[in-house]
């Protein structure tokens, strides 16, 4: 998109320092993430920025809506309800396809959550980049004017609200296992906050601990919750020593109902130049003639999961739980980005926090998959190159 940037990186890009940045990640922690990284970052014109900051904040506006809780009620009686839920999200992150329509490009919501994302993997995946390609210093992956160390304190501060950090704990299911590791490893290393399984949390009353590296029980204040209810509701064999139904003597960072609140349940209620038209399948009227224009979904998966691409009659006829699901139309994804050897779609995904006491969230950094298949995600691009996690660059 910035035709400057990416002529120069395409000269000076070489398989040798592809595999050099991979190896910059992986000798931090002695680990290599298992998801796939882009070889390139995302280089986002002004026109493109000014756009995706206008789409995101019209979804903030329906969020800040007075019966936005009202509204979305629903989503919460369709799922988990945990006590104690604050005043408004800590998270946002919201997802835009690059697409074309009319012959322009314009970005479209594909889905907004309220939950947290790589916020520490992203900031040092840039700084991996700059030393391959040190021309990248001119620009930002931020939103505001602001560096990493500054950027490193707004985490901290979302994330602990004034709390010790060694109060504080990023909360998951077997950690160890997941592949957003690299960004736990990440947190603890440049905030100091652990993080812990779902299994490893001790209850006495209403309050939680957790063992630290000497094996001393260390009262927490604060979870930076990581935990989808999805994967936890499949983990029979896990055993909790406490609820997320509990009444806690517990601070959330991503309160868990947030999760179902801000999720695709509120993508029907979006109306404007950036949204795409979706219907919940209980609120379909008839169904469509073309229906190879839509994409079926359920409402509260993730990564992708249960989506259905090509769909048929019978897929819908066959939902039994019409209330879950959505169906989409599809957008017309833009090869945008000029690789190698041919043009290559992205996603770009915008992240949010919101302090306790700020009217509104905050826009921070983002997020970018590239993809060279009819959709994002690792499926749809096994064996390509030019495909994967990367980092959207704005101008100064």
């Amino acid at each position: 998109m910035i035709s400057k940037y990416r002529k120069l990186f395409n000269e000076q890009f070489t398989e040798e320092k592809y595999q050099a940045l991979k190896e910059d990640i992986a000798t931090d922690f002695d680990y290599n993430p298992t998801f796939r990284l882009g070889e390139t970052p995302f280089f986002i014109s002004n026109e493109l920025k000014e756009q995706l900051i206008e789409g995101c904040n019209d979804v903030i506006n329906l969020i800040q809506q007075s019966n936005f809780k009202e509204l979305t009620d629903k989503a919460l009686e369709l799922n988990n309800k945990v006590p104690n839920e604050d005043e408004h999200s800590t998270f946002l992150a919201i997802d835009f396809g690059i697409c074309e329509e009319d012959g322009k490009t314009i970005p479209k919501l594909i889905e907004v959550q309220g939950f947290p994302s790589l916020f520490n993997y992203q900031v040092n995946l840039f700084e991996k980049f700059k030393k391959q390609y040190p021309f990248l210093k001119e620009l930002t992956p931020f939103l505001n004017d602001t560096t990493p160390q500054e950027y490193l304190k707004t985490l901290e501060a979302v994330f602990c609200n004034n709390h010790p950090n060694e109060n504080v704990i990023l909360l998951e299911i077997e950690p160890e296992k997941q592949n957003t590791k690299i960004d736990f490893y990440y947190c603890k290393r440049d905030l100091g906050i652990p993080f812990v399984c779902v299994t490893d949390l001790i209850k006495k009353g209403n309050q939680l601990f957790y063992k630290n590296e000497n094996g001393d029980e260390v009262l927490v204040k604060r979870i930076y919750n990581r935990v989808i209810f999805d994967e936890l509701d499949l983990r029979t064999d896990l055993k909790l020593n406490f609820s997320f139904s509990d009444e806690l003597d517990v601070e959330w960072a991503g309160h868990p109902n947030w999760f179902f609140r801000i999720s695709k349940f509120i993508l029907p209620l979006l109306k404007g130049k950036y949204f795409i038209e979706t219907t919940l399948l209980s609120d379909l009227k008839e169904i469509p003639e073309d229906l190879e224009n839509y994409i079926l979904k359920p409402l509260f998966s993730f990564s992708g999961s249960g989506v259905i691409f090509h769909v048929k009659k019978e897929d819908i006829e066959a939902v039994v739980d019409k209330e879950l699901y959505i169906l989409q139309k599809k957008v017309n994804y833009l090869p945008i980005i000029q690789s190698p050897d041919g043009k290559v779609k992205a996603e770009v995904r915008m992240l949010c926090t919101w302090k306790k006491e700020d009217t509104s969230p905050t826009l921070l950094c983002n997020l970018v998959r590239l993809s060279r298949g009819e959709m994002i995600g690792v499926k749809y691009n096994k064996d390509k190159d030019w495909v994967g996690g990367t980092i959207g660059l704005f101008e100064r």
